[in-house]
């Protein structure tokens, strides 16, 4: 049987060696990393935006469109000439997929058909695509109006 020394310390320095390597390694990397990204300001980085609910009512989305949401009017050119939402813009829910990029993704997007249950889908076509916060009008333009929301006819 082959004998053991005892006692050895290298084996314990290596170890040792190797810890400080990696605790200075991450130190220095961590402020190479802290130059290379800009801070976000406190404000910023405390308030992250939330995503926004799937469906809200007229009301809110009245709220969201004075506060500079985009509307997403998704019914047909008829409906549309009809009467919709002032400021809004009419891509049919049959275009939407083809027409994504006609849509903000740097703002907030609700989605508006007539009664909502298009506005539902053409909001998850959008969630799919990776908007985060889209939402769809419950009740849609028949909704609107009947709250006594400004509607304008025409093209």
């Amino acid at each position: 049987m082959a004998k053991r020394k005892s006692g050895s310390s290298i084996p314990w320095m290596v170890v040792i060696l190797a810890v400080a390597l990696l605790a200075f390694g991450s130190i220095y990397l961590m402020s190479v990393l802290d130059q290379a990204v800009p801070a976000q300001s406190a404000a910023a980085a405390s308030q992250p935006k939330e995503a926004l609910p799937l469906e809200v009512d007229v009301k809110t989305a009245a709220e969201y469109r004075a506060e500079g949401a985009f509307i997403l009017d998704v019914r047909e050119v008829d409906e549309w000439n009809a009467g919709h939402i002032p400021g809004a813009t009419l891509i049919p829910l049959a275009d939407l997929p083809a027409r994504l990029s006609e849509v903000p993704k740097d703002q907030d997007v609700v989605v508006v058909c007539r009664s909502g249950n298009r506005s539902a889908r053409g909001r998850d076509i959008l969630l799919r695509a990776g908007y985060e916060r889209v939402t769809s009008m419950g009740g849609g333009m028949n909704a609107w109006a009947a709250a006594g929301y400004d509607v304008i006819t025409g093209p």
